[in-house]
């Protein structure tokens, strides 16, 4: 009798466990295939040169039909989400207080004021192009702060739209696209104008959207001013935490009255106002700055950051297809275009009106 009450009880345990350990593997076929297509986007791109986000992008369209595949798709989207959140939040581990401090407040102003403007031009362009506001403040935050990266948290945090996913690729696909004839055209730009390598610093750091792009680009023009460069993007990367915590608290009750209709039982849990992976970003900034982290363990974060984000991409790439994409149309090509031409040409003003 005491043995048959020691077994129920450990039934429910056993169950609990079995199942979850179900659910993990239930991620393994997808989150394997997303992996083995950013690989084979490092890979090419290591060899070949080009950005690695847009190749493993293209790759994951490849794998389009494993998209609805019951072994796959658990996997696919765990990497589209939690892997997403993870990559995100360890980007924090590149910046540190004094980096920030060392710009300046005249540069850390200007930097400040293409962002803000930037997002706001893409709000005013919003009915005018007919896009949701969701969609303009997705792809304004592309442009403004971080490119790629920057639209995959920002999504991360909007409403769920019928559209949403097709959206935030055709942003991610758009913004690569800009940011690589931005880095060979603006150090020309820079070079035309004579500028100093500081402010060819603050130009190119400041109006780039990827970070791998502002590295190469300012470094054709020296080491001096792709070191500022690099600082300052990693300024406008820090950027991103309050982005996202404005972005949240604007979009909090569309998003759980989204997720309300969605839920069958239509008593969803409340979402928290800043996400786990914000939390994660400031930490990882916190303690960067106060040097505890090894530069090893520095740099480890560092590539699993960019390893997470490739693998996000791939695995949002095997959810659309070029058919989606072509169906989004001109408007939001238009819409990163002119956020994009209006950073570069609001930085570039400050620049040559500074006395």
């Amino acid at each position: 009798m005491s043995a048959g009450s020691q077994s129920a009880r450990r039934f429910p345990l056993s169950l609990g466990d079995h199942t979850g350990m179900r659910r993990v593997l239930s991620y393994l076929p997808g989150t394997g295939l997303s992996s083995v297509i950013a690989l084979a986007a490092t890979f090419v791109s290591t060899l070949h040169g080009g950005p690695q986000f847009l190749y493993a992008l293209f790759f994951g369209v490849a794998f389009h039909y494993l998209s609805h595949d019951p072994q796959t798709r658990p996997g696919i989207e765990f990497c589209s989400r939690t892997v997403l959140r993870l990559g995100v939040g360890l980007l924090g581990a590149r910046i540190t207080a004094s980096q920030i401090a060392g710009l300046g407040w005249t540069t850390a102003l200007i930097v400040i004021a293409a962002v803000l403007t930037t997002m706001a031009c893409g709000v005013w362009l919003e009915k005018r192009l007919g896009m949701t506001r969701a969609q303009s403040v997705l792809s304004g935050g592309a442009v403004a702060i971080c490119g790629a990266s920057a639209a995959l948290a920002i999504s991360a945090v909007l409403p769920r739209e019928k559209e949403g996913d097709r959206f935030t690729l055709m942003v991610v696909v758009t913004v690569t696209v800009l940011s690589t004839l931005a880095m060979v055209i603006y150090p020309l730009v820079a070079k035309l104008l004579h500028l100093s390598p500081a402010l060819a610093g603050l130009f190119i750091g400041g109006t780039i959207h990827d970070v791998a792009q502002v590295v190469g680009a300012g470094y054709t023009l020296g080491h001096e001013a792709g070191d500022y460069a690099t600082i300052v993007k990693l300024f406008r990367v820090s950027m991103l935490a309050v982005v996202v915590v404005v972005v949240s608290t604007a979009f909090k009750s569309q998003r759980e009255q989204a997720r309300k209709q969605q839920a069958s039982d239509h008593t969803p849990a409340r979402q928290p106002l800043v996400p786990w992976f914000l939390w994660l970003f400031i930490v990882m900034v916190i303690a960067n700055s106060l040097h505890t982290l090894p530069k090893l363990i520095q740099d480890g974060l560092n590539d699993t950051s960019r390893a997470c984000l490739v693998v996000a991409i791939s695995a949002l790439g095997i959810k659309t297809s070029f058919a989606q994409l072509a169906r989004a149309g001109w408007r939001p090509f238009v819409l990163l275009l002119v956020e994009t031409l209006w950073m570069a040409g609001g930085v570039l003003a400050a620049i040559l009106l500074r006395p």
